[in-house]
């Protein structure tokens, strides 16, 4: 005896397929909208860290808060203005740091950012008294590993015997 088949199997595969489609779309969007709700995020933070930033080194007394850098070896009077260059060369490094975490800069774009920043006698000093701060980093985070970078920077800017400084340094490779 033959049976006939009403072709309601065929369906149920079809079915299935489409769902598993749909529900690789809806895993594929949430991730999306993650990803941006997090670069979002960030991007808000960076925002309010210029915006305390400013708001210290327009006033000393603010400053004086957010800066951890001893400066009593200063004469009195250069403190209120090393404070705030270092407060700015702290918001320059972290704004080209947030030009590589929210990908508008690649590892190579990053590196000559830095080779330029590096060139400024007041970074090198701050980067020099904030060392202690970075050596509070998981060693794996991306902070650290950029704040290595500079170090390298740094050390092959010193070494050097050319003048031509934007060609030191070997670039990361992607």
């Amino acid at each position: 005896m033959v049976t006939q088949s009403s072709g309601i199997r065929g369906w149920g595969s079809a079915v299935t397929a489409g769902l598993a489609v749909t529900a690789g779309a809806v895993a594929l969007l949430t991730a999306q909208q993650r990803k941006y709700n997090e670069l979002r995020l960030r991007v808000e933070q960076q925002r309010m860290h210029f915006h305390l930033l400013s708001r210290a080194m327009d006033d000393p007394d603010l400053a004086a808060v957010m800066s951890t850098v001893d400066f009593s070896d200063q004469p009195a009077e250069k403190r209120p203005t090393l404070r705030r260059q270092f407060l700015f060369a702290n918001a320059w490094y972290t704004n080209t740091l947030q030009l590589y975490r929210t990908g508008n800069v690649n590892s190579q774009e990053l590196h000559g950012h830095l080779r330029v920043i590096c060139q400024s006698g007041i970074f090198r000093d701050y980067w020099e008294a904030t060392r202690h701060h970075r050596e509070s980093l998981p060693h794996s985070s991306q902070e650290a590993r950029v704040g290595r970078l500079v170090d390298r920077l740094m050390r092959d800017l010193s070494e050097t015997s050319t003048e031509e400084w934007w060609v030191v340094g070997e670039p990361p490779a992607e």
